[in-house]
């Protein structure tokens, strides 16, 4: 467990006491030595949360809200807003870790804020993007984070087929459509694929490294320069 849910979930226990509860105990619960869990309540109370206790005696939290994370309610509507946009276009996995994170957020508001947050007047559709691209999209993503190359069966605007072994460095959302930024060993370049045109994907063994004139950052300078000299009259 990491310590961030740790600590999340520490806080949910205590709040759900109402006598107090040892370090020892607290221990046996998370599976972690007492020393850890020192660690954990001194964190927790120095970023605000009202815990009182000591080693020894056990430890509960105070019957009041919560600090909201020192977040205003533009700053919650912008995180609620983009957790809603994941939740709704990516795959089941990294929607998952969304909502678990939306839960988090809401579970630490004092009422008012979390009445004003469930009446945001931001709506998001989610789009429907098929089995088969969700299970691109976590493979990709997969692909992207431990760099190493995928075969890919490709079937582009005008439905010509090709099957080639790309490097993924990164996806693109344009608004109901994913595309991946890729480096194609075929052309020896950087090529675009949309995840809605792919027809076969599969993972290699083979790894990648990138390097300055091979990763995403330079692929968006590259097409950022290009737009710039198309648009200088």
């Amino acid at each position: 467990m990491h310590k961030s849910d740790r600590l999340f979930q520490l806080v949910n226990l205590l709040k759900g006491r109402r006598l107090a509860i040892t370090a020892k105990q607290l221990a046996e619960r998370f599976e972690v030595s007492e020393r850890t869990i020192y660690r954990d309540i001194e964190s927790l109370q120095n970023s605000g949360v009202p815990i009182s206790g000591e080693a020894g005696i056990g430890y509960i939290i105070h019957d009041h809200p919560l600090p909201p994370m020192m977040f205003s309610l533009e700053e919650l509507t912008a995180l609620l807003l983009g957790s809603k946009m994941v939740s709704a276009w990516t795959d089941p996995t990294l929607s998952s870790h969304a909502k678990a994170a939306m839960e988090k957020i809401e579970a630490v508001l004092p009422s008012q804020l979390k009445q004003l947050s469930e009446q945001s007047p931001y709506l998001v559709a989610s789009f429907n993007h098929g089995a088969q691209q969700q299970a691109f999209s976590e493979l990709l993503r997969d692909a992207i984070n431990a760099h190493y190359c995928v075969e890919l069966q490709y079937q582009d605007a005008n439905e010509a087929h090709s099957q080639r072994i790309i490097e993924p460095l990164g996806m693109v959302y344009w608004g109901g459509k994913w595309t991946l930024v890729a480096y194609c060993q075929l052309r020896n370049d950087y090529r675009e694929f949309r995840l809605d045109r792919m027809l076969h994907l599969s993972a290699t063994t083979t790894a990648f490294a990138t390097c300055g004139n091979k990763n995403l950052e330079h692929y968006v300078a590259l097409v950022r320069a290009k737009y710039a000299s198309q648009t200088t009259p």
